[in-house]
């Protein structure tokens, strides 16, 4: 049975249904004697001021168990802060989809009761870390769950770039940019550009020519250890994008190197028993149920 102690609640924005959610989870969790804790940002944005908190790196030293309330936006970003310490996470779902947030608003007190003891199945996720080297250094960093992308910031023209794979020259191409999926991102910004699905548990990475000039560009599926390198060309603009999941930007100039590989620490997501990945596919993304 899991012995959870210390709980560290995160949100990234509040309102009437996170609030909700909250009240819901405070009381349940004091009459199981785990005590709640607020991320610092939580506090901050003045969802739960008035509720004690601590640092981030001494959350992650108390806590054992991270919740996590909002959408897939939330869980991405939670993910990405506390990874490195090793704690695993639960999603209560106030998002739209929710492919990584397995619990509804109406099943808050038996899902999280369900974790607590002990019902749930570990899943690992890996992350990837991005590096924007500049003249050989390095002038920006990002990490990603689901992707990282190369693009054109706001101007609709091509971006030209070599990309490489462990070293070994893939190809150069013209194109509106680059997408770097994890397994995670494949139900995300890669499978609207017409990327495969890969279930979570596949160790690999998805490079997804955005638009390319030619025909025979493809989606290349990769080893999930791979180094993978871009290179700009330098007859680009000077205003090109690097973005990890939509949350963390950079500009890239022409010249600029970008290596992208896996980050050392996994998160650890917490799922219900009967969680299935298919299930989930099949409810978010619209697929066919059973024959009759």
């Amino acid at each position: 049975m899991a012995q959870f102690k210390n709980a560290v609640v995160y949100s990234r924005r509040g309102g009437p249904l996170v609030l909700d959610s909250i009240s819901r989870l405070k009381k349940l969790l004091d009459e199981r004697g785990v005590n709640m804790w607020f991320d610092p940002m939580t506090a901050q944005a003045g969802i739960e001021p008035s509720h004690e908190t601590k640092t981030r790196d001494e959350l992650g030293a108390l806590c054992d168990l991270v919740i996590i309330i909002g959408g897939d936006g939330s869980m991405i970003s939670g993910s990405r802060l506390y990874a490195q310490y090793g704690i695993p996470l639960i999603g209560i779902n106030r998002g739209t989809l929710g492919f990584l947030t397995d619990i509804t608003p109406d099943q808050v007190e038996v899902g999280v009761n369900e974790v607590l003891d002990g019902d749930f199945e570990v899943e690992e996720r890996f992350l990837l870390d991005a590096s924007l080297m500049r003249d050989g250094h390095q002038i920006a960093t990002g990490v990603a769950l689901n992707e990282v992308v190369l693009h054109p910031g706001e101007a609709l023209r091509m971006v030209e770039f070599e990309l490489y794979v462990d070293g070994q020259f893939a190809y150069s191409q013209r194109s509106d940019g680059l997408i770097v999926s994890t397994p995670t991102g494949s139900t995300a910004y890669s499978l609207s550009g017409g990327g495969p699905i890969l279930q979570p548990s596949i160790d690999a990475l998805i490079l997804l020519p955005m638009y390319p000039h030619t025909l025979t560009s493809r989606p290349l599926v990769v080893d999930g250890s791979s180094e993978v390198r871009i290179v700009i060309g330098d007859s680009n603009q000077r205003d090109n994008r690097l973005s990890c999941d939509a949350q963390r930007s950079m500009q890239a100039e022409p010249g600029d190197v970008i290596l992208i590989k896996k980050n050392p620490h996994a998160i650890k997501l917490l799922h219900p028993l009967q969680h299935s990945f298919y299930e989930v596919c099949r409810s978010k993304l619209g697929w066919g149920s059973r024959l009759a």
